[in-house]
């Protein structure tokens, strides 16, 4: 995987990247596992709008993906890699032996005409998915379940990363791309690999349409308000005011703490992101 830079010929695209979608094999979703996406604008059931800079963008179609992996014991071979426009990482076409047709993450390294395997009895080989009891230890694995049989929901964005550390006492400790080293339970599935496409993180939009075809409309700064609009509008001149930066509604950003300093899952956090370890309370 790899970015396509320009010439300069315009100043577009001076500095504007995109993906080179080498790894892409079938341009077109399989019509049977997708569904269309209907846009809201930002706005809610009243007409409201609620959240701020969304509207506009490309007709987009919803991939439905298969986080659980619950064909236990039944073979599949990738058939293709896709695109996804509603997520980061790539997407791999299974084709099961059975003539069932599913989507899941593609990691790193899943070329077309592989064999997949999900399930207990699964070896642990690229792209099977298998209980972290089942997994061998410093393995990278990720679309890690958080319950066991509700699906994956840990790593699953583009680059994606986690590390088996160790397990005991029915639980495997993991060591997520935040660098947070949490508690999951050992029955718990996760898919072996690293997930792909991670290019992502340096592709460049590199101007202001490229963000509307995206669906992102665009956000005036606080500083350029007016009083009535915002507290941190006004003045003469640029200024924010000598104060905390705050939203139009007045609660404090950059660095006000939104966790619960007491909260369930405490209990499985052994590290911090930050390097500190975890307090019970």
């Amino acid at each position: 995987m790899s970015v396509k830079t320009f010439r300069p010929l315009t100043p577009t695209l001076r500095y504007l990247t995109v993906a080179s979608f080498e790894e892409i094999t079938k341009t077109k979703p399989e019509k049977s596992l997708v569904k269309i996406r209907k846009k809201t604008g930002g706005r809610n059931n009243m007409g409201r709008v609620t959240a701020r800079g969304i509207g506009g963008g490309h007709k987009q179609k919803v991939r439905q993906v298969d986080f659980r992996r619950n064909k236990y014991g039944v073979e599949a071979r990738v058939a293709a890699i896709e695109y996804d426009p509603l997520r980061t990482a790539y997407l791999a076409l299974l084709e099961y032996t059975d003539g069932e047709k599913r989507y899941i993450i593609a990691p790193i390294g899943l070329k077309v005409g592989a064999r997949v395997v999900s399930g207990p009895e699964a070896p642990a080989d690229l792209g099977n998915s298998l209980p972290l009891k089942n997994i061998p230890m410093g393995s990278s694995i990720h679309n890690i379940e958080f319950t066991p049989g509700k699906g994956g929901q840990l790593v699953r964005a583009a680059g994606g990363l986690a590390t088996l550390m160790s397990r005991s006492e029915g639980y495997a400790q993991i060591r997520l791309p935040s660098g947070e080293i949490r508690k999951v339970k050992e029955d718990c599935y996760a898919t072996l690999g690293q997930v792909g496409n991670t290019d992502h993180e340096n592709v460049v939009i590199g101007k202001a349409g490229r963000s509307r075809w995206l669906g992102r409309r665009p956000l005036s700064r606080a500083i350029a308000k007016n009083p009535v609009d915002h507290p941190m509008g006004g003045g003469a001149g640029k200024t924010s005011g000598g104060g905390h930066p705050v939203t139009p509604w007045g609660v404090i950003t950059r660095g006000f703490k939104t966790r619960k300093k007491v909260k369930y899952s405490n209990r499985y956090i052994v590290t911090r992101r930050d390097g500190r370890a975890m307090k019970m309370r």
